[in-house]
């Protein structure tokens, strides 16, 4: 009878419909863990193709690929190797299944269905996949082995049941994205269950981004006391090797790798990083352009693009007005002179002007906006020419309001801050002057100057703008926000948790409203909370319903 196992966790990254570098890279980390003494190995769910497929799924040939893909890993295991767990699709009488696949020695030697599919927040499982039914352990070196794909922890009934059927551990593969507060939340799940079947718990999780999601890794074990045994780092592809012994009590995992996670207001700052880095990398662009106006979103913006890509790859151009002040010109080119990025001036002045003989009339917000569009055009232009990518540097407390610019401003292929407050930017911002992050490309010391973190945010579009002269201060805004869109609470609702006056949360509800329309065409990025716009919040634009 078999006393004691060792099994390699392979804490990867994927790329979507990439099948053939996917299935590589999953022999490639086989190899790795075998040299290790590895008896098997443990990928995440769905690591050959890449997670979410969404509608790939739903093209026959993709899964036709896949499943031959699936097959030729499984005759990869005849070399007398470890046996390798790995995830995949199986289609079967017209459905298709997320699949879990155990191959050793050649031969497929069991197979087990996602049972629970999550259809909600970022998940559209529902949508491509069909419920597997309940699922029973595999037998491998005499170890029962339960194997629940991801949201099939997150219900009793699938865990509950492989102890029933004589399950010795849960080994649990993963594709759960990033948000504030996951780690814990992620753990105290995998504790429970640890505890109410008795049977030790690995949790295998992805890492690397995916359009709008990051995934953080943060991989773990957990015994059946509900002791962490070993940790994972976040945010990096990472392998433990654990040692798994039969005692008395059942099998263990013996203590081993801890690794720190990434704390807040950290643990933002590198999903910021991940997200980017893999979006542009991947889509082919050679770098990315943004407008540094002085101000703290395009400093923010340009900091995470140089700790995510590198120096070399980011360009910034200050689009000068008339309203622009010298301490905006100042700022911008401090701040490019510390990330050590080129940095152009490109005044907007002849183009305003000629838009003014081209608009006689034209006053107030249309002409404001014009000078926003008419910044656009000029790096979109750039963008044309010379082939990075438009990061757009917009928060999400302006995009929650309304107060950017269509066409202007928000124009762009990927946005860092899309899914961060106001508030937020100015931790993020007070934090990155401060620390470096693992794995950042950027300068070890400040990367803006104190005097844009300090000074009250303005557009300059007009003279002596505020934001604050048409919006509460953004602490309150914000307390606001997420009162209406993380929990969705009434009018009335927000009034009491917040403490503010009815009539200005109604007014800002008005205001978060009427900006869906814009907010449907704005580019993609990072989700940080648990109800970014987009993937997680899906209001209809035509919409008569108010709480107030």
């Amino acid at each position: 009878m078999t006393d004691r196992l060792r099994i390699a966790l392979c804490q990867m990254n994927q790329r979507v419909g990439d099948l053939a570098a996917n299935a590589a890279a999953i022999l490639e980390w086989r190899a790795r863990a075998a040299a290790q003494g590895a008896e098997l190995v443990m990928v995440p769910e769905l690591q050959l193709t890449g997670y979410p497929p969404e509608d790939l799924v739903l093209k026959p040939d993709f899964v036709r690929r896949t499943m031959e893909a699936a097959e030729r890993l499984v005759d990869a295991t005849a070399d007398g190797g470890p046996a390798l767990l790995f995830g995949s699709i199986h289609a079967e009488a017209g459905s298709n299944y997320n699949v879990f696949i155990l191959a050793e020695g050649g031969k497929l030697v069991g197979r087990t269905l996602k049972r629970e599919l999550p259809n909600y927040g970022t998940f559209d499982e529902k949508r491509v996949f069909a419920a597997g039914p309940l699922p029973t352990p595999f037998s491998f070196k005499d170890v029962r082995i339960g194997v629940p794909i991801c949201e099939d922890i997150w219900l009793e009934s699938v865990c509950a049941g492989l102890a029933k059927a004589g399950a010795d551990l849960l080994l649990v593969p993963n594709a759960s994205p990033y948000e504030l507060d996951k780690d814990e939340m992620r753990q105290k799940l995998a504790r429970a269950r640890a505890v109410e079947t008795g049977l030790p718990l690995a949790y295998l999780n992805r890492v690397g981004g995916q359009d709008e999601l990051a995934f953080d890794g943060s991989s773990f074990v957990v015994n059946d006391d509900g002791e962490i045994a070993v940790q994972l780092p976040d945010w990096e592809e990472s392998m433990a090797l654990t040692d798994w012994l039969r005692t008395p009590n059942g099998w263990r995992c013996e203590p081993g790798e801890c690794a720190r996670l990434s704390a807040y207001p950290e643990d933002i700052y590198r999903a910021m990083m991940m997200g980017l880095s893999d979006y542009v990398g991947r889509n082919g662009f050679p770098g990315v352009i943004l407008g540094l106006s002085g101000g703290i979103d395009s400093a923010l913006s340009a900091a995470v693009a140089v700790d995510a890509l590198g120096a070399d790859k980011v360009r910034c151009v200050m689009l000068p007005s008339k309203y622009t002040s010298d301490e905006s010109l100042e700022d911008a080119a401090e701040c490019a002179r510390l990330l050590g990025v080129r940095h152009d001036v490109m005044p907007i002045v002849p183009g305003v002007e000629a838009l003014d003989r081209m608009l006689p009339g034209f006053d107030g917000l249309a002409a404001e906006n014009i000078q926003s569009r008419i910044r656009m055009v000029l790096l979109m232009a750039l963008s044309n020419k010379h082939g990075p990518m438009l990061l757009t540097t917009g928060n999400k407390s302006e995009m929650s309001v309304g107060y950017a610019t269509l066409y202007g401003d928000m124009a762009g292929g990927y946005s860092v801050l899309k899914d961060a407050y106001k508030t937020t930017c100015f931790a993020l911002s007070r934090w990155r002057n401060e620390h470096r992050p693992q794995g950042a490309r950027g300068p070890k010391v400040a990367v803006m100057p104190q005097r844009v973190i300090d000074k009250p945010p303005t557009a300059e579009l007009r003279p002596n703008q505020k934001d604050e002269d048409s919006l509460p201060p953004y602490a309150m805004l914000d307390r606001i926000l997420e009162a209406l869109v993380e929990q969705e609470l009434s009018v009335s609702e927000a009034a009491a948790a917040t403490g503010a006056d009815p009539a200005l949360i109604a007014d800002i509800e008005k205001k978060l409203l009427r900006a869906e329309y814009k907010r449907r065409q704005a580019p993609p990025g990072v989700k940080i909370g648990s109800r970014n716009f987009g993937r997680d919040r899906r209001y209809p634009i035509t919409n008569a319903f108010h709480t107030s």
